[in-house]
């Protein structure tokens, strides 16, 4: 399972603790405090880069791959992160440790 420690800043899956960018970090932690909700791309690019430029979707969108890579077993069918197409993202379970 995917474990996360906001307050050190890790992240695992599996026991194994990944090397996430500082965007992607981000990117993860906005959706692990919203699981279940999707999130639309506009609030995301808001949250992560703090505008809402065009261009921040297709950024989004490319560290959404490289983070699913990193995450998913089978990143073309996630089971953690879903897309809802024209919409945004939704997480839909994570082990958090706030210790």
């Amino acid at each position: 399972p995917l474990k996360i420690d906001f307050s050190a800043g890790c992240v695992w899956l599996s026991e194994n603790e990944l090397h996430l960018t500082p965007i992607e970090y981000k990117l993860l932690c906005v959706l692990a405090h919203n699981v279940g909700k999707v999130l639309t791309h506009t609030s995301l690019t808001q949250k992560v880069w703090g505008s809402t430029q065009e261009n921040d979707i297709a950024s989004l969108r490319v560290y959404m791959a490289s983070l699913r890579k990193k995450l998913e077993r089978c990143p073309d069918a996630p089971h953690l992160i879903q897309t809802h197409v024209g919409v945004g993202y939704r997480m839909l379970r994570v082990e958090n440790d706030e210790a």
